[in-house]
């Protein structure tokens, strides 16, 4: 697949332990495809690279894994988010969770090109007036910022999120996902609504619930 977004790189965040899940959460499947297998292929559906961070290595059979640094494995999403971005070749790095599957490619073209534009340093969105810390767009020039953070013992992702982008020039940017939904900039390709979009998958009850709804609107 070309790249449509040479500017940004993709990084799935599996690190985490999936003590709820009571198993890998990177391995489940909905609707036929493991969580994994969805999470890469929504960023490469976007036209971007995509690698695992935070991971353990086996999941490199399904892409490259950029482990924790010493020191910060076991620490959560932010240190997954650290590792990438002390490894990325690109000015921006696109984060997703392996555990959010019903993010549409198109809100990911969409934060992309966003980006790319305004010079945003931290960018997600908001829902219904909540902002939403996954998926987030960030400029390389956070990562300093960031590890400082996760040094402090600060492993809170949104406020470490929000600390890097007032503290650099292009800012922490949280763009309401109603603004782009209604005229039709971002949209899912099944019909969901926008806040479905976030439901995620932390539990057995989690999966079973998206499992219903993807039978509901024929997700493949």
């Amino acid at each position: 697949m070309s790249l449509l977004h040479p500017e940004a790189e993709g990084f799935v965040l599996a690190g985490g332990r999936s003590s709820r899940m009571e198993r890998d959460k990177a391995l489940v499947e909905l609707a036929g495809r493991s969580l994994i297998e969805r999470a890469l292929g929504i960023l490469r559906n976007a036209g971007i690279d995509a690698r695992i961070a935070g991971a353990r290595s086996e999941l490199s059979v399904f892409a490259p894994v950029i482990l924790d640094l010493p020191g910060d494995s076991g620490q959560g999403p932010l240190a997954g988010i650290c590792a990438a971005l002390s490894a990325f070749r690109t000015r921006y790095a696109v984060f997703l969770p392996v555990d959010l599957p019903l993010i549409p490619a198109s809100l990911i073209e969409y934060l992309v090109q966003h980006v790319v534009v305004t010079g945003a340093a931290v960018t997600v969105v908001s829902v219904a007036g909540f902002i939403q810390t996954f998926p987030a767009i960030i400029d390389r020039a956070a990562s300093g910022l960031l590890k400082q953070s996760l040094d402090s013992g600060n492993r809170n992702c949104l406020k470490a999120l929000q600390s890097a982008g007032v503290g650099l020039p292009g800012g922490f940017s949280a763009l309401q996902i109603e603004l782009l939904v209604q005229p039709g900039q971002v949209s899912h390709p099944r019909g969901l609504h926008a806040s479905q979009w976030f439901l995620n998958v932390n539990s057995p009850a989690d999966l079973l619930q998206l499992n219903e709804l993807a039978k509901r609107v024929g997700l493949r």
